[in-house]
């Protein structure tokens, strides 16, 4: 039975998530598309269902994505996690924001962590802001995609105008004290009304600090570098064995 459920946003993607929890440790295998109500869960402690949905209509986005919870839900997923790219990269109508928000609801969560960073790729939060190298995100090129030009690195604004809840930051300096710091203004965040953080990360020991004080939540979201510090957490409980 999988310990986590995965939902990524585009093929490639799914696949890089799978290939970072190999190689933190986890049994991963990636589906294509939605497997038919029913259908066992492959034998894995992680199971990531690819869709093509960045840049989908947001309704057929949400759809698929609820689809693709309720399947792993029913095949016993432990926790969730919602993956986008590194860049962030969507609309100012989505669907990064109403993926999550719909899959918060559906969850009964009431709060999600967001974070983007890949430092290893060059992608680093930074008091809310995505770095892509030493430049802002919109001055990377970004700014000019085709499909999902971003035009702001300010990822609270961004995320603020696709959801309906208010949007949080944990800034890197209460990051940089480790996961319990990071757990406390999580939940104080939580206490205010905010229904989602942004979280920054430069390095990849921020990025386990932060899968660990995300340890109980029910909805994490963000890249594949995120990924990093989620099967420690499942080692500490005592359903994953330890690396060799």
């Amino acid at each position: 039975m999988p310990l986590l459920g995965c939902i990524a946003d585009d093929f490639t993607g799914a696949t890089d998530l799978a290939s970072m929890l190999v190689r933190n440790g986890m049994r991963a295998v990636q589906v294509i598309g939605v497997p038919a109500p029913g259908t066992p869960a492959p034998d894995a402690d992680a199971v990531i269902v690819a869709l093509k949905s960045r840049t989908a209509p947001v309704r057929q986005a949400v759809s698929e994505s609820l689809a693709a919870l309720a399947w792993l839900q029913a095949s016993g997923c432990r926790q969730f996690f919602f993956k986008y790219c590194s860049t962030f990269d969507s609309t100012d109508d989505g669907n990064i924001g109403p993926v999550a928000e719909a899959l918060d609801d559906a969850l009964g969560a009431g709060f999600a962590l967001a974070c983007p960073a890949f430092p290893v790729n060059g992608r680093s939060v930074y008091m809310g802001h995505l770095f892509v190298g030493s430049v802002l995100l919109n001055e990377s090129g970004m700014e000019n995609h085709p499909l999902t030009p971003m035009k702001d690195a300010n990822l609270v604004r961004v995320l603020g105008r696709q959801t309906q809840g208010t949007v949080g930051l944990v800034p890197y300096s209460t990051v940089d004290q480790g996961a319990a710091a990071i757990r406390k203004a999580m939940t104080g965040l939580k206490e205010q009304g905010r229904r989602y953080a942004i979280v920054d990360a430069v390095s990849d020991a921020h990025l386990r600090a932060i899968g660990e004080a995300a340890e109980s939540h029910a909805l994490i979201t963000g890249g594949s570098g995120i990924a990093i510090g989620l099967p420690d957490n499942f080692r500490r409980a005592g359903h994953l064995a330890e690396q060799s």
